[in-house]
């Protein structure tokens, strides 16, 4: 029994997930020699490898299978081959498998993996079969197992399937008179019930045994470490052992290989070497290790220590297995040398090692191993392979491979589920499903392990065809596809754009024998990550086959996030009130995702409602569902209710993070309270969070907006020291509050700064042009413009504008027209600030104020082609005639009213094209649409008289004009004069002049104000 239990403990397989996380009996190492009184012999090396010549076959077969003598392995291990990690552990870079011609045959263990049931004689067939479809025990039992001998009772009660059964057999034998109590099936007992961690059940049965007198073993004390180990209670098993010390049992080995596996598979790497280093030198020193730094892993938690105290006076230790009379362990146990002879020992070491990385330990385990005799399994090569395989060796594995088929072992299952996961690993696909088919190919079956690595190596890769070859395979050999393995596939099928063969893989999945909640729950959140909203819902909503089926509230979760990815507030808010009309209750993470979703919709009323919900049921929000909710308000300005919830926070043991901080602080600055922002920054340091970036950046725009500079040198300084260094934002914040100073010299120098780092961009330049234009250094101004240009940073609007202002300002009319025709082919929409910059290019272009005016109005007034009469205006002024009269072409087909501003717009554009006929006809057009000309119409059709020489048509304006049927009007006498010149008639001309002059000196009423050419650009928002 001690030998099959050992059996049991080293059985192990690979997990869900892939072969990394499980592998059976892994490996870890000491730092010192195994075995001090057995040094072993070393000789230097450099690498990794297995010299054989049977290695030559490897290139054209990865898996070789060779029948050649039998050849011993010598592990030689160099001591120069290994580097100090940075806590004192040797990290091994090579050791290398020399083989020896030997006529000798060093043992081998052949295991079957397919061992077959055992079968009883006797009446055991008829009392198990009876046991196992009868719920009445005694009833079963009474009728067969009156004169069962001790040997067939614990054959019963190892083969119960429930500790329930197990309970109620073992109670029965002890009622029969002829029963004497025994420590073997006290042990089946402690077993079922340790693997069904039912600890209550244990106690008392502990209890029962020493009330019987029934003293604990090895194999007791073995049984339990396991158990508790299995559980995750580390602690506890560890402390069954300085329990068995105090009784006087010193650990025999299977029960120090249990150990020193339940430590391993806790990741206590360096205790279970020295509890073998120890036991290996009879001694076991426990009073110096400390118990409660360990973290079980059934609570993750470390923070409720166990004492020893509280376990022996709370776990099973005031009355069990106490010996009637004290045991003190002989010196001769206490100081005896040992080494073990287990195969199974010898596999979990080298499991320890190679697990802890220290390849060097593991290859003297193996050594070690071969020049004991020991017997050597799949499990021993197993874990071999894997450990080289997965530290960066594939070619000594494959090498390993070999030998072990040359010792007579044959490789399983696993072996292959090893190799095929180290192909995949390193991207050698073909190798892996070389690997997959091979199984077939030598007689073994795939396992689930096997499968599911297959169809998540194709899956991760995208490749359709293979993994659909894979999956009819399976189907043709009456495997289903396991359930673990069905969100890759969907996904994979989602990546490759193949939505319908991913809903008849999952219908088909649901026909085949369904798939759990849980399962269900991974794929909605596939379809949810990549917005499938609706794909989701049909995941969601599927018809259960089993009656009662209820969802879990996983599945909830991953829904509501769907929604939430989708922005179907309404949706998701629909889902959650009827969880409980369907018996699922949310969860935390249910709240907290629904309050930071809300809170990302800007529907902070809900959120709040949520959370208010979310507290009275008792759930405790977490640090970023408050910031969500904080950031949300301070968003939208609501500064009272952030800080009302920041105390909330507070009040409820909360601690703010950079988040918190970042949002208050922002939004006071975006309010212009910069007082408080800076009161939030200085309780943000205090609490001893350092400020992260957008924190800082946000408080130098505060200081800019206050114009206080030395506040925003002292953090631009501090930036500069941090981790992420300075950002653009803080950047060109300062540079734009050295512009508002006028320091021009402090601006350019982080201008510069940005430029050298190839990181200025168009918010760098548009300051730094403000900055030039406004301390009227134009040429400087157009030199960023160009330079700007040339770094493909005029892309937007706003900077459009930017670089046409500065060019306005300069004089630079057609490169306001070039870059105006660049906007409206790239289909850029110009705004009210373009608009700006060419009412100034109008008015620099000789353009009258009383057209740019009316413009103007046209343009506020929203009046049908507004804006392209404004843009034909600029094309006309900058010369750009073609352009222009394409542009007034749009206007004046469409069957549409226009007003006198659009007439107008075209008739300048025609009558400076040269086309004075059209000009005219498009006057008379107007008329005919019962528009009278304005005063911008006669100084428009006066130019257009000029230029044609039509003398009588500029006569009889300036006649109307003299005698005021016109109103007076300065531009108007202007154009009169510029059409006489035009028409070479300076007399006349020189004439209107005068008559202007007396009429001013006269102090009659004339027009608007004509000297009104200024730059008007500067009165535009250029600065940011």
């Amino acid at each position: 029994m001690l030998h099959s239990q050992s059996q049991s403990y080293r059985s192990r397989e690979l997990g869900q997930e892939g072969f990394q996380s499980k592998m059976q009996n892994h490996i870890f190492l000491p730092t010192k020699p195994l075995y001090p009184q057995c040094p072993l012999t070393t000789r230097a090396f450099l690498g990794f490898s297995l010299h054989n010549q049977s290695l030559a076959k490897k290139e054209k077969y990865p898996f070789p299978y060779i029948s050649s003598t039998y050849q011993e392995l010598d592990i030689v291990v160099d001591s120069h081959a290994w580097k100090q990690s940075s806590r004192g552990h040797g990290v091994f870079v090579g050791f290398k498998l020399h083989c020896h011609s030997k006529s000798v045959v060093l043992p081998t263990k052949i295991s079957s993996t397919n061992s077959k049931k055992k079968k009883y004689g006797g009446a055991l067939p008829s009392i198990l079969h009876s046991l196992k479809f009868e719920n009445d025990v005694e009833k079963a039992l009474n009728s067969f197992g009156e004169n069962l001998s001790p040997k067939e009772q614990t054959v019963i009660l190892k083969e119960q399937r429930s500790w329930e059964k197990v309970i109620r057999v073992f109670e029965w034998f002890k009622s029969q008179k002829e029963y004497v109590p025994n420590v073997i099936h006290y042990n089946v007992v402690l077993r079922a019930l340790g693997r069904a961690q039912k600890w209550d059940e244990l106690r008392l049965c502990w209890i029962d045994m020493a009330k019987n007198g029934v003293l604990a073993t090895n194999n007791t004390y073995g049984m339990l470490v396991d158990v508790y180990g299995k559980a995750g209670l580390v602690k506890e098993a560890f402390l069954w052992i300085k329990h068995m010390k105090l009784r006087g049992l010193y650990p025999d080995e299977v029960t120090m290989n249990t150990v020193v596996r339940v430590l391993k598979d806790a990741g206590e790497y360096d205790r279970a070497d020295g509890f073998y280093k120890d036991w290996c030198v009879g001694r076991i020193e426990l009073d110096d290790l400390d118990f409660d730094s360990m973290v079980d892993s059934a609570n993750e938690s470390g923070s409720a220590p166990i004492s020893f105290k509280h376990f022996l006076s709370t776990e099973l230790f005031k009355t069990g297995g106490r010996a009637p009379t004290p045991i003190t362990m002989t010196s001769d146990v206490q100081h005896s040398t040992r080494k073990p002879r287990l195969t199974s020992t010898y596999n979990t070491l080298i499991d320890l090692y190679g697990k802890a990385g220290r390849l060097k330990e593991a290859a003297e385990v193996f050594g070690e191993m071969l020049k004991s005799g020991v017997a050597m399994d799949a499990i021993t090569f197993n874990t071999m392979i894997y450990t080289c395989g997965t530290h960066g060796h594939l070619s000594e594995a494959e090498a390993l491979l070999t030998k072990m088929e040359e010792r007579g072992i044959s490789p399983d299952t696993k072996t292959y589920n090893i190799f095929l996961s180290l192909y995949a690993d390193v991207g050698k696909i073909d190798a892996a499903l070389k690997c997959y088919r091979k199984i077939r190919e030598v007689g073994l079956y795939p396992d689930v392990v096997t499968h599911r690595a297959v169809l998540h190596m194709l899956c991760q890769r995208n490749m359709v065809q293979d993994l659909e070859t894979v999956i009819e395979e399976m189907e043709k050999s009456g495997v289903r596809v396991d359930e673990h393995s069905v969100p890759g596939v969907i996904e994979m099928y989602i990546n490759e754009g193949l939505l319908q063969k991913a809903k008849l893989f999952f219908e088909k999945c649901q026909i085949d024998g369904g798939l759990s909640s849980k399962i269900c729950a991974a794929i909605i959140d596939v379809y949810a990550e990549k917005g499938l909203w609706a794909e989701a819902e049909v995941v969601f909503f599927r018809k259960s086959d089993t009656i009662g089926q209820r969802r879990n509230v996983i599945e909830y979760n991953v829904m509501i996030k769907a929604y939430g990815k989708a922005r179907l507030y309404d949706k998701a808010f629909f889902l959650f009130k009827s969880m409980r009309n369907h018996g699922t209750w949310p969860d935390q993470c249910t709240y907290n995702s629904l309050i930071q979703m809300f809170s990302g919709g800007d529907l902070a009323d809900q959120a709040k409602d949520l959370l208010s919900e979310m507290q009275r049921m008792g759930f405790k929000p977490q640090c970023s569902t408050f910031s969500a909710l904080i950031s949300c308000y301070a968003r939208h300005g609501q500064l009272s209710e952030a800080v009302d919830l920041y105390e909330e926070m507070v009040s409820a043991g909360v601690k703010p993070n950079e988040v918190v901080y970042g949002s208050l602080i922002n939004g006071f600055a975006e309010s212009g309270r910069d007082e408080e922002a800076l009161e939030y920054f200085h309780w943000m340091e205090e609490s001893g969070i350092s400020a992260n970036q957008i924190v800082l950046t946000t408080l130098i725009k505060a200081y800019r907006k206050v114009g206080c500079l030395e506040g925003a040198k002292v953090l631009y300084e501090k930036m500069k020291d941090s981790e992420g260094g300075v950002d653009n934002v803080a950047s060109n914040s300062m540079i734009d509050l050295y512009a508002d100073l006028g320091m021009v010299s402090e601006a350019r120098l982080i201008f510069d700064n940005l430029r050298e780092k190839s990181v200025a961009d168009e918010i760098s330049f548009a300051t730094m042009i403000y900055l030039y234009k406004s301390m009227g250094m134009l040429d400087d101004a157009i030199n960023i413009v160009e330079e700007m240009k040339e770094s493909g940073l005029v892309r937007d609007c706003a900077s459009y504008n930017k670089v046409m202002a500065c060019y306005a300002s300069n004089g630079q009319l057609r490169e306001c027209g070039e870059l105006l025709h660049e906007m409206v082919t790239r289909k850029l929409l110009p705004d009210s600030w373009t608009f700006q910059v060419l009412y100034t290019v109008l008015k620099k272009g000789g353009i009258s104020i009383e057209a740019v005016t009316q413009l103007e109005l046209s343009y506020q007034e929203g009046k049908p082609y507004s804006r392209q009469a404004i843009i034909t205006y600029v094309f006309s002024v900058v010369g750009m005639h073609a352009l222009a009269l394409e542009s007034c072409e749009t206007f004046t087909k469409a069957d549409v009213n226009l007003d006198s501003s659009a007439y107008n717009a075209a008739i300048y554009a025609y009558g400076e094209a040269g086309e004075i006929d059209k000009a005219l006809n498009i006057f008379m057009k107007m008329q005919d649409e019962d528009l009278e000309p304005d005063i911008v119409t006669y100084i428009i059709l006066v130019g257009c008289y000029g230029k044609a020489g039509m003398l009588e048509g500029v006569k009889r304006i300036y006649s109307q004009l003299k005698y005021e049927e016109i109103e007076p009007n300065e531009s108007l006498f202007k154009a009169v004069i510029d059409a006489y010149k035009n028409a070479n008639r300076h007399d006349l001309a020189q004439l209107v002049s005068q008559e202007m002059k007396f009429a001013l000196e006269s102090g009659q009423h004339i027009g608007s104000d004509t000297g009104d050419d200024s730059d008007d650009s500067t009165s535009d928002p250029e600065s940011p």
